[in-house]
This record gives C-alpha cells, structure tokens and sequence, in this order.
C-alpha cells in the first residue's frame, strides 16, 4: 500500500464507484505516496478517504478482503503468468462475443430489408394515388 501505483489505483476505483469518496486525502496520499517515510494501511485508507473497495477487519476471522476489480489487479502484480492468463482470457470472451454479435448483425439486417420492402410496397399501395392531376 505505500506503492504510488498502487494508491492511484485505489483512487480512480473509488472515484469511479464511490459517491462518498474524499479526493482531497486521496490527493494528499498521492503526492506522499512512494516516499521512505509513507505508510499506509487498508485502515488508513478507508478511515481517511471513506473508501468502500477494501474493507479491513481486525481480530480473528479478521483481514483485509478487496472488490474484485483490485483483487484482479492485486493479483496481476503478484504473478505475471495469472495476469497472462487474464489476458488471454479476455480475449477469447471478445471474440465468443463478436462471433454471436455476427450472426445477430446478419438477421437485423434481413428483417431490416424485409420490412423497408413492406413498407415501401405499403406506401405504393394506400398512400401514393394512381392517378396524378394538378389538384
């Protein structure tokens, strides 16, 4: 937690999902943090900033537990091959998702021309006369 990276992380998660967040101490621990004498704890933070994506509870079954989004991120700096992994993951998410987006693309499309033919014969039909005079 006295790593720069790791506060501005905590940071811009916070003021993304926290309302209640107090940039002004985030601020403060920003410019701080990285230097030898900087400490931080979880409990700290959460004191001095209304943090609510770590929550640190003291005694036994105690600990400090995270929202997944900085558990992932904890997590990818730990060890490299789990990040790889995330990775690689996310790809294959992507691309299982284009490929079914494909298919939905395709059948809009159709149902799109079908229905402009509808329209268009509808308008020739009941709205466009037969016979056209000067009135």
């Amino acid at each position: 937690m006295r790593n720069r990276n790791t506060i501005e992380l905590l940071g811009f998660w916070e003021s993304i999902y926290n309302p209640n967040f107090k940039p002004v101490e985030f601020d403060g621990f920003r410019k701080q943090a990285g230097l030898n004498s900087f400490v931080m704890t979880p409990k700290r933070w959460i004191e001095n900033t209304n943090a609510i994506g770590i929550i640190s509870k003291a005694g036994r079954y105690g600990g400090t537990f995270a929202h997944k989004d900085i558990a992932l991120e904890f997590a990818s700096w730990i060890s490299i091959e789990f990040k790889l992994y995330i990775i690689k993951e996310f790809q294959r998410l992507k691309d299982d998702e284009n490929n079914r987006l494909k298919l939905n693309w395709d059948l809009n499309r159709t149902l799109a021309k079908v229905n402009y033919q509808i329209h268009t014969d509808a308008i020739k039909e009941n709205l466009i006369p037969a016979e056209i005079t000067k009135q």
